[in-house]
Parts: structure tokens; C-alpha cells; sequence
């Protein structure tokens, strides 16, 4: 993805290097750029801003272990991997989870999945 991308997703996170090495492993991506503010991830597909909530913020946001799903929100985005098996190793490894429930797409495969601080995502991947 040259230059600035045109769109993509930000996530305000209490833990930003553990999801940034969380995105990392289970969606292929790679740091485009990196401050004290935010780190910059990118596919093929998504630029993903994963943004630093501030310290005075973050020390009343608790995040369990395992995290507590949250999923109230009004948006989601989705993941596209390669195999839906694999990635729920990946991110069960990285202290999320990857939910039972499956729903067919014209050609993929679609679960909802969460990140190590709980915020809920949809992990899809193409039926051979």
C-alpha cells in the first residue's frame, strides 16, 4: 500500500505494543511508522492505527485475563486469513479468542474473533 492509505481502521488501546504484536501475528501485518502516540500497521488489505490511550485514562480501564468481550459498539471490522484454524491458534496464543459461531459468505467462511484487550472483530477466510 504506497503513500498514505485512503482508509482503514483505528483502535484505541491500553496496551498498544501487545496489540500491535497481537495484529501482527494473526493478520500479516507490518509497522508502517511508530510514535509515542500511535503505531501504524498495514496489509495488503488495511492500514490499522492502533492509538495509545493516555496514562491517565488507561489506569481506570481494566483489561482481565482473559479479556472481557466487548461488543457493544457500533462498528467492526473484518480480517481476512488463510486458514480459520490456524488463526484461532494464533490468537488464542496472543490472549484473544476466536468464537465458535460460523456464517458462510459467497465464498468464505466468517467468525467473530476478539483481541487481548476484548474489542471484537470478524476473522474471514476464502472456502478452497
Amino acid at each position: 500500500m504506497p503513500g498514505p492509505a485512503r482508509a482503514g481502521v483505528l483502535v484505541y488501546a491500553s496496551d498498544r505494543d501487545r496489540l500491535e504484536r497481537f495484529y501482527c501475528e494473526v493478520a500479516g501485518m507490518r509497522r508502517l511508522h511508530a510514535d509515542e502516540h500511535v503505531a501504524v500497521l498495514e496489509s495488503d488489505d488495511l492500514q490499522l492505527v492502533l492509538h495509545r490511550i493516555p496514562p491517565h485514562i488507561a489506569a481506570d480501564i481494566v483489561v482481565t485475563s482473559p479479556p472481557q468481550r466487548r461488543e457493544d459498539v457500533a462498528m467492526k471490522f473484518f480480517l481476512t486469513v488463510p486458514d480459520l484454524a490456524i488463526a484461532a491458534e494464533r490468537i488464542a496464543a496472543l490472549g484473544g479468542a476466536l468464537f465458535d459461531e460460523r456464517w458462510q459468505g459467497p465464498g468464505f467462511t466468517v467468525c467473530n474473533a476478539m483481541d487481548a484487550e476484548g474489542n471484537v472483530f470478524q476473522v474471514r477466510a476464502f472456502d478452497p
